[in-house]
Formats: C-alpha cells, structure tokens, sequence
C-alpha cells in the first residue's frame, strides 16, 4: 500500500541524509520514542502512549543522544523543548516510520503511484496549518498525480457539500447526527496560550491572576457552543478581558508577536507557532478538558478505493501528530 520500491529507496534515503551513520548499529526503536517524544513533548506521556515505562524511554533517549552527539530536548516550563537537530530530524524521522510501517501492510487496489486526480477537504485554519502540510508533502512524493483541494465549507454547510459530493472529506470539532455520514477521531486536542517572547508580565510561570490581566485575541466562533476556556473560566464566575477578535487562528501569532497580548488556542497550533515565529507558550492556568478533532465522510464513498486510501493515510498521519 504505502510502499513501492521507488518509494522505500525514497525513503531511506532521505532518512540516510538526515541521519549520517550505520543504519545496521541503530535500534530503530529508539526513533519510535524519539518520535513520540518529540509529539508529547513529555517522557511520560511519551510512555503512556507507547506503553513503556518512563525509565525505558529515558534510557532510550539518552542512548540516542549519545548516538548522535546532540540533547535533542531540553526541559523548559511548557515540556520538553526540541533543539535544532530534534527539529531537523523529526519529520524524516516521522516519514521513514510510515513508509516502514505501510510497506508491511501489502499492496492497495487503488494504484496511487500512477493516478491522476483531486480529492476535496473541508477544513478550518486548524486542519490547513497543522495537518495538511506534512501530509500533502508525503502525497507529492509517493503519489504525485495526487491532488489536494481545500474547501472552506464551516458548519451545517460541511454536511450538505459531502451528501452532494461536492466534499470528500473533512475535519470537524464536532461529530455529526445524520447516519449516512460516517467520522472517525483522529486526534484530541487540549489548550495552550501564547504571549511573544521576554513579554513584561511573563516573568515566570503564568498565572491565572496574570492571564485574566492580559488583554487577549480570540477566535470568533460560530455559534454551536462557546470556546472551551470561556466555558471553564465561567464555572468560576470568572471572563477575559478580549481586546480584538478575529476570524482565523492564523492572524494571532502576527498580533501577538509585537503586542502585549495574548492568545489561547489548540495544542499542537501553538506549538507551531512558537516554532516559527518570536513566541513563548504557556499551560493554561485552569483545568480545560481535551477535545476531539474528527473526520468525516459520506457512506457512498465507502466503496470508493481511491478515497479510502486517501482517507486512510490521512487518518494514519493525523494519529502520528
């Protein structure tokens, strides 16, 4: 399925270059915990996932470090923070693992090697930011024909657009009611703020007196229920002092960057964002609930071999994030 020859040499190859030593003395599973680390940012979450002791995966960690010379993470206030090496290495690391894991799977019906065609995702600022990238550049490279269209279909619209086929798939917050529409969860989500980095009131960790002091920028939402931290600040009878209000989650790392402000929102979009741009992450100083991020479909694409195959590397990729 995920693997032709072309793409197996692919693969190691590029794992080759990324990783310049003696692929015979590596314990591949050492890449495994280093993958899962780097997704957890924490040893022991890292470990419930993978179902080892925390002593497994430190001493596994500290047998790679060794291997390649580099700390590969270093213990901040937000977790475990990645270095530059753990950075470079983490996608080839995480593509290799795929294409290892699919090539023991068998062969697909559908030839995506050679076909030619669109698949449509309805997706918000979420899915186009955080799940999409990686898994478009996988399809490039295993199935080039393959294209990806994304669609901005939000609400009740999602569901009429995949009964009429106008959508493929897409991703949602929220799980649908109507039986022929068939979803999956492929990830849950929790909350993380951000400020930009050496912000004046960030002196050490965050706390709730300081966040209900920050003035913030928060996603507009629309309508089915308010934003989760909304909801956990009123059980305290409690609210933040919202300065702007914006339509994507991709305009708040600009406004906050340069500003006093700050910003709450999903995990992993966070993480992100302190990546690529001069910000600073933060636990969320109240208990906030994870929430699950599902996939959706209509039925009459079950019997679909190239949609199913499609669908089912996408739910792969978004379980590895």
């Amino acid at each position: 399925m995920y693997l032709a020859n072309l793409d197996t040499e692919w693969g190691v190859f590029q794992f080759q270059i990324s990783l310049p030593m003696n692929l015979r003395t590596l314990d591949l599973n050492l890449l495994r915990i280093f993958d899962a680390v780097f997704t957890e940012r924490s040893m022991s979450k890292a470990a419930d996932r993978l179902h080892l002791s925390q002593p497994t995966v430190s001493n596994a960690m500290a047998r790679l470090r060794e291997k390649l010379g580099d700390p590969l993470f270093e213990r901040s206030s937000s977790g475990m923070t990645p270095t530059s090496r753990a950075k470079s290495l983490a996608e080839p690391v995480r593509q290799a693992l795929a294409l290892i894991e699919r090539g023991l799977e068998g062969e697909s019906d559908f030839d995506y090697a050679h076909a030619d065609r669109e698949f449509v995702v309805a997706v918000e600022d979420y899915g186009e930011s955080v799940i999409l990238p990686s898994f478009i550049d996988w399809l490039s490279q295993v199935a080039p024909g393959l294209r990806v269209r994304i669609s901005p279909s939000v609400g009740t619209q999602i569901l009429s657009d995949l009964r009429e086929g106008r959508v493929d798939l897409a991703l949602d917050y929220f799980p649908s009611q109507d039986p022929s529409v068939h979803q999956v969860c492929v990830l849950t989500e929790t909350l993380l703020a951000i400020t930009r980095r050496h912000h004046p009131q960030m002196i050490e960790r965050l706390t709730l007196e300081t966040y209900l002091d920050l003035h913030h920028v928060v996603r507009a939402h629309d309508g089915k229920s308010r934003p989760m931290i909304d909801l956990a600040l009123a059980k305290r009878g409690l609210s933040r002092r919202i300065s702007a209000t914006v339509p994507h989650f991709l305009s708040m790392p600009l406004m906050v960057q340069t500003s006093q402000l700050i910003a709450t929102l999903p995990r992993r979009m966070a993480l992100l964002y302190a990546d690529n741009f001069p910000l600073q992450t933060h636990t969320v100083p109240l208990r906030v609930p994870t929430f699950p991020v599902y996939l959706l479909w209509h039925s009459h694409a079950d019997h679909d071999a190239g949609l199913s195959w499609f669908r089912q590397h996408l739910i792969e990729l978004c379980r590895r994030l």
